[in-house]
């Protein structure tokens, strides 16, 4: 059965009518969801501590700002933005004592429902909305007047009106002018982690290394390994976002795409068993264990691997190699900083994270 996608004119953008939207977090999705909707004429509030250093941030946009407490007992629609591992903690202690009967509790990423981190009372609408795209480029398609797709998924609708309002906000933050395609709370977890891990960042990650490695310990140039390995990539990411991998295929050479049917599957071999096992971890529960259990005991082990990736060769080489191509608006993420910034004047760095 073929999925559908809803767009702007399936859904009914009333549902919103005189409701108030707290959004708690004002990192990447955070600062996107709260423009976004306040410029779709939503009335938005953003929840954050006092000492959080982005008050001043959502302040200068023109955002009314509140404590969290504050902002969960004015709001109709409550929308969680900070980290997966902070969000317990902050649920716990001031969402959930603070919640309206009937209030929708949103997410844009299922993980606590799923692992049961979060479990709201009966009386509390649950819904998602997960746009597939970082929160700065949310908001710039938006600008644009386009927009980024997303997921929606419904966990529990005791008002009877929790589908109508999840779909009118995925509406209000520009999803459905790209398409939003409902999905449950488990599946949009499960998958998100996998595609996270196994590609998109452990698993694309892994690959460039290796073969860095393989080229500079054969002897070949650290700097011609960078522009091999990684800084192509994007060439070849770009044209199989527009076309897929025929299109990738058609714009290459004869040679390296007969290359990519012999040689790909060589690199690939027993890669899909390895797939299988991280996914039986997220689909068990034993990375979510694991994270959790690491970030509870103070996140060293996190801190550990991070550094340990900051200092690899390819880092420092393509660095050293991007300063030199102003164009590109490298960016330099600091050792123990969160915060990445642009080495050119040409654009600021995006938000980082979705820390509040």
């Amino acid at each position: 059965m073929t999925a559908r996608m809803y767009y702007d004119n399936d859904v009914d953008a009333t549902a919103l009518a005189g409701q108030t939207v707290a959004i708690i977090g004002y990192g990447s999705q955070g600062h996107a969801h709260a423009l976004n909707l306040r410029d779709s004429g939503v009335n938005v509030i953003v929840g954050l501590a006092e000492a959080s250093k982005s008050r001043p941030l959502a302040a200068e946009a023109g955002l009314r700002v509140a404590n969290v407490a504050d902002a969960v007992r004015e709001a109709d629609v409550v929308m969680i933005l900070v980290p997966d591992t902070a969000q317990k903690a902050v649920y716990d202690t001031e969402i959930e004592p603070n919640l309206k009967p009937g209030a929708l509790l949103m997410f844009a990423h299922g993980f606590n429902i799923r692992f049961g981190r979060i479990k709201p009372g009966a009386g509390i609408d649950v819904g998602m909305v997960a746009p597939k795209g970082p929160g700065h480029l949310l908001r710039s398609v938006y600008s644009a007047g386009g927009g980024v797709p997303a997921l929606f998924a419904v966990e529990q609708d005791a008002s009877g009106t929790a589908r109508a309002r999840t779909l009118a906000y995925a509406r209000a933050i520009g999803a459905t002018r790209a398409g939003v395609l409902e999905t449950t709370f488990k599946e949009e977890t499960e998958t998100d982690l996998f595609g996270e891990q196994a590609l998109l960042c452990g698993g694309v990650s892994a690959l460039i290394k290796a073969a860095f490695e393989t080229l500079v310990e054969a002897g070949y140039q650290p700097e011609l390994a960078y522009f091999e390995t990684m800084h192509e990539l994007k060439l070849i990411v770009d044209l199989m976002y527009r076309g897929g991998l025929n299109f990738m295929r058609f714009s290459v050479s004869d040679t390296a795409e007969y290359g990519d049917y012999v040689s790909g599957p060589r690199v690939a071999e027993g890669v899909k068993a390895t797939m299988k096992d991280v996914l039986g971890d997220i689909q068990s529960g034993a990375f979510a264990n694991r994270w959790i259990a690491v970030q509870e005991a103070g996140g060293a082990e996190f801190r550990e691997l991070r550094q340990r990736d900051r200092d690899h060769q390819i880092e420092k080489v393509g660095a050293e190699l991007r300063a030199q191509m102003p164009f590109l608006n490298p960016v330099v993420v600091h050792a123990g900083e969160a915060q990445a910034t642009a080495t050119s004047a040409a654009k600021p760095a995006a938000p980082s994270g979705t820390a509040s």
